[in-house]
Order: C-alpha cells, then structure tokens, then sequence
C-alpha cells in the first residue's frame, strides 16, 4: 500500500472525543435511569442536549466535531497551494468548458462528482482524469436528506458512489464532501472504513444562488492565502443575466488572482501527507 494512502487510512480513523464522549452519556443516562427511575427527567435532557449538540456540529460543514475534516490543506503540502474544488458535476454544457478554462492557465482541479451523473457521462468523466484532475466521491445521488440518513443509507450512498466513481474512470477516490457539506455521527465510521477523508472548504462563493459572478469572485478571493480549499460548482451552476454558468464567467478571474498571489493550484491527492 503507497505510503500516502496507509497514512489517510490512519488519519481517519481518528474521531473527536465528542463521539465517545456522546456514547458514555448515553449509557450512564439509561443505567442511572434504571436504578433510580426518578431522575428520567434530568436523563432525558441530557440526552436531549447531547442530540442537539451532534446536530449542530453535523449542520456545520467546516467542523471536526465529528471526525477529521480537511478546511485546508495540510501546512507542509500547502505551501505556495491552494486547492480548487467543483462540486455537482460532471454537467454535460458547463464541465468541458470549466475544463479548457483550466487547460488554459495550466491549472489543475479536484471534482467532487455525484455517482449518477458520472455513469450518466462516462467520457466527459473520463476527460476529466486525462486532464490531469482528479475526481473524488460526492455521494451516488446526492440526496438533500443525506444528513437524516442511517448507517446503512449513509454507506450506500458512498459505496456505490466509490464503485461508481472507480469502474468508469480507473481511479479509486480518497476523498469524500457530503451533500451540501451536511452529515451526521453515522458517516465518519463509513468514510474510515473506506479510506476517504472527509473535506469542506476554507471559504466558498455560493455559485449556486448568486447570479453576479463579480460578487462570487470577491467571496473567494478574499483574503486567499496558501493552503486555502475552494468551493465551486459546475453541476447547479447559477447563471449571469445573461444566461452564462457563474462559474465560467468568474473561474478566469480567479485563476488569475492566484497566479498573482504567487501560488499554484493542486488536486487534494497532491496535498496528501
């Protein structure tokens, strides 16, 4: 096994105390509960809280609460880097010519494709690889539920999306982003199990809802520093008033501010450690 991939293997496994420290809660309520039956209120709101408190934290995209989770690339491997990812593809009209904006500037970028829409597109998926990009695992269906999901929904989900994924381009991913950034406790014990890394993003434009790709670019480009991950999409692009994907008119722009800032653009799977 590559060294790169037996250290994300163990990086994953990792989870925050918050998870443990959940289950011991959990067990102390029910076992104080039925000993002295009693207490089932301050039991009860315990546990309560407890849920509320995961619910958050899963509601959250950026935070480790409940497992590792990328916002940025790892220090040594992001010196002089950041990281472009687009999201919700690959689109039939918006992903060839995201993908000669990016031959252009000699750029290179991560995708974060749904698993039906790859098998919808093997050749443009397939187009993406022989660029030089990389394509990780966006859930099978992307299912705006996907946080609500159970571990076995959760693990077909992100199964199929890495068999998927796998078969049509030759290449296994190593990362995972949950639909709309959104999960639950359920989803690190599956992404450990599968060697994904769980990734959010450092700052993120909202291309989905924002028609002025002027403003789009300033959401990004402020305060762009090395190790940053980007947020961007493809698939759901919104569009200018004049009807142009957001992320065509803005990703010029942008990859000539981080030519400018001196830094160049890597695949997350250059960034692994």
């Amino acid at each position: 096994m590559p060294a790169s991939f037996s250290a994300l293997s163990r990086h994953a496994w990792r989870t925050h105390p918050l998870i443990p420290a959940s289950v011991v809660l959990h067990a102390t309520a029910a076992g104080a509960t039925a000993w002295h039956p009693s207490v089932w209120p301050w039991a009860v709101s315990l546990v309560a809280a407890n849920h509320a408190v995961l619910t958050a934290v899963g509601l959250w995209p950026r935070s480790t609460g409940l497992g590792p989770n990328w916002t940025r690339l790892p220090p040594r491997a992001g010196v002089g880097q950041v990281a472009i990812t687009i999201d919700d593809g690959p689109d039939q009209e918006v992903t060839p010519r995201v993908l000669d904006i990016l031959q252009t500037s000699g750029a290179r970028a991560t995708f974060f494709c749904i698993g039906e829409r790859v098998l919808a597109n093997p050749g443009l998926s397939r187009e993406i690889v022989a660029r030089g990009h990389r394509i990780e695992n966006h859930s099978q269906h992307h299912r705006h539920h996907f946080s609500l999901l159970g571990p076995s929904g959760m693990r077909l989900e992100v199964e199929r999306a890495q068999e998927t994924i796998s078969a049509v381009t030759g290449e296994r991913p190593r990362f995972f982003r949950a639909p709309a950034g959104l999960r639950n406790p359920f989803l690190q014990p599956v992404l450990a199990e599968l060697k994904l890394q769980l990734v959010s993003w450092t700052r993120r434009g909202f291309d989905t809802v924002t028609h002025d790709a002027r403003l789009v670019h300033a959401r990004l480009a402020a305060r762009l520093a090395a190790s940053d991950i980007l947020l961007l999409h493809d698939g759901n692009s919104a569009r200018t008033l004049a009807g142009a994907p957001i992320i065509v008119e803005m990703l010029p722009r942008l990859l000539d501010t981080i030519a400018r800032a001196g830094l160049v653009t890597v695949t997350l799977a250059d960034a692994l450690p």
